[in-house]
């Protein structure tokens, strides 16, 4: 399924986003990379969309096998290479708010490793990620 999004720039380091819901987010450059660092930057997107993904994949996975899950967050550092200049790796902590059994435990944090986000970067950046009870 394709969807459509696009974006414009708004100054010399900020560009508006749009998604064909109508939603919108503004972006930044980084301050390491001339910009003020107000809001995400385009690589920040990037690393944010893994734990987003693999959160709502782990929600939706526990949800549809009947597993009880009251929320799932995630706090995610990324790290940035010089040369050239790109995602270097992501660490990502995810805190899981369940009583599930650990074998259920296990099967939710697989569905979180099996997000199409993780899939796509996981041969180009480090991803380091623990999943815990919150």
């Amino acid at each position: 399924m394709a969807v459509r999004m696009k974006g414009r720039t708004t100054g010399p380091t900020t560009i508006e986003l749009e998604h064909e819901s109508g939603a919108r987010v503004s972006v930044t450059a980084p301050k390491d990379n001339g910009g003020d660092g107000s809001s995400f930057s385009p690589t920040d997107l990037c690393a944010v969309s893994l734990g987003a993904c693999a959160s709502l994949i782990m929600r939706m996975f526990a949800d549809g096998q009947g597993i009880p899950v009251r929320g799932i967050s995630f706090e995610l550092v990324k790290d940035m290479a010089a040369e050239p200049r790109r995602i270097k790796s992501i660490t990502v902590d995810f805190k899981i708010d369940s009583d599930c059994s650990e074998a259920d435990f296990k099967r939710i944090e697989d569905a979180g490793r099996s997000c199409p986000v993780c899939l796509t970067l996981g041969d180009r950046v480090n991803i380091v990620a623990s999943y815990r009870r919150a």
